[in-house]
This record gives C-alpha cells, structure tokens and sequence, in this order.
C-alpha cells in the first residue's frame, strides 16, 4: 500500500513539471493600451532539441509602426534544468540587414555575436543564461518555479543582467478560463532598463499568459489568445 502511495505521488510531481513537446501560443499585442496586432509564438522539441520561435504582426491602423514583421528565434536543447538556448536570432522583415545573431558556446563558455558585418565574442556565459525568447517559457520547463529569479539574457547584440521577484498575480480572465497566476516582475535599477512583467499559470503549466515591457515610455502588452499545447 505504501509503494502504491509513493508511485503515486512520484507521478503527480512529474505530471506537474510534465514540459509541452510542442505548442503554439498566440497572443493579442497592445501598444499603450490600444491593439498593435498579433504575436504567435511555436515551440517544437524533437529528442532533446528544441526550437522556439516567435513573429510579431503589426495590423490595423498602427501598422505603420512595424510595417512588416519581427521574428526571434531560439534553439538549443532540453536539460534537466530546462531549456539551454544555443543559437538566438532576431530579424525584421523590413530591414534584413539588422539580423542579429547570437551563438552560445557552452564548452568554450562565451558568446559569439553577429549584427550588420560587426562581429564579436562575450566571454564568461555563466550556467543557466537564456535569451530574450527563452527566458519567457523556461518557467515552463524548469524543474520548480523559483521565488528570485537572476539569470543572464542574451539578445542578439549584448548580454544583460536580470533579476525577478515572485509575487501574487491575481486571477486573470483567459481564453482557458479564469486562472489563478503568479507574477514575475523584473527588478531594475536604472530607468533606461526595460521593466518587463511576466504573469504564468501554474494550473496550465506556468504558460505565460500575460507579458508587458515598458521601455522608453513606450508599454507593450501581450494578452494570451489562444493556445494548443501538446505533451
């Protein structure tokens, strides 16, 4: 009887940090509270490699601001502490000669970037960096969520220190239904850092189902609007 206890619980606790082995997210995208258009977001994992991408869609009459698209894409393998990014890029429709490519050496322990025809590499990439894309869905694949969260994050041209704190999110109105989140918000100590907020839900995996960036005046938001998630 206890074995059959024990077996039990062993297979809620992985059924809880059970990771998608695939999904697609979209997202409704604000821009100071008025509709900007749409960010969809994929995620793939074939054997212990991944790849997550991301494409934000200006439409209506605010496509001015981004008349083509934004792409990131992260790729790299699946660790018992999550996602471990290797590759990050982002690129614009618009201004292909902007792609910005980051590439993670963990063996050689640096990062080699590539932006326009400039190149160069940043050493010390410390366990555990992610990158602009990645660091949104680790909470969905690290083992436990964590109460402080510092981690490096690599976009395609620098490497940033960040640092967030858990707090009650609230209940949040979703496509899935009411749900209980926990909010992430990122401490910063200089205003010209972009204040970025993650709201997850620990009943549907701790999917993030809320961003919102605020840089330069400027507040982006992202309200989950779909989303197929596959195990």
């Amino acid at each position: 009887m206890l074995k059959s206890l024990l077996l039990f619980a062993s297979l809620l606790v992985a059924t809880a940090h059970a990771a998608p082995q695939r999904m697609e997210v979209a997202y409704d995208l604000y821009r100071n509270g008025q509709k900007l258009g749409q960010v969809t977001d994929t995620y793939v994992q074939k054997g212990r490699q991944y790849t997550l991408t991301s494409e934000m869609r200006a439409t209506g009459p605010l496509k001015m601001l981004w008349p083509g698209s934004i792409r990131l894409e992260s790729t790299g393998s699946v660790t018992q502490q999550g996602l471990r990014p290797e590759q990050f890029r982002h690129a614009r429709s618009d201004a292909p000669e902007k792609l910005a490519t980051a590439r993670l050496d963990w063996t050689a322990r640096h990062i080699a970037y590539r932006y326009k025809s400039e190149s160069w590499i940043t050493p010390e990439l410390k366990t555990g960096t992610q990158d602009q894309l990645s660091q949104l869905y680790q909470f969905m694949f690290a083992p436990k969520l964590p109460t402080d969260y510092t981690l490096q994050v690599t976009s395609g041209r620098k490497l940033s220190d960040y640092r967030y704190a858990r707090q009650d999110g609230g209940v949040l109105a979703t496509p899935l239904g009411r749900l209980t989140t926990l909010q992430y918000r990122r401490i910063v100590s200089d205003p010209d850092d972009k204040a970025i907020t993650v709201w997850v839900a620990p009943a549907r995996g701790n999917l993030p189902v809320r961003i919102r960036v605020v840089e330069d005046g400027v507040t982006l938001e992202q309200r989950l609007a779909r989303a197929r998630i596959q195990s």
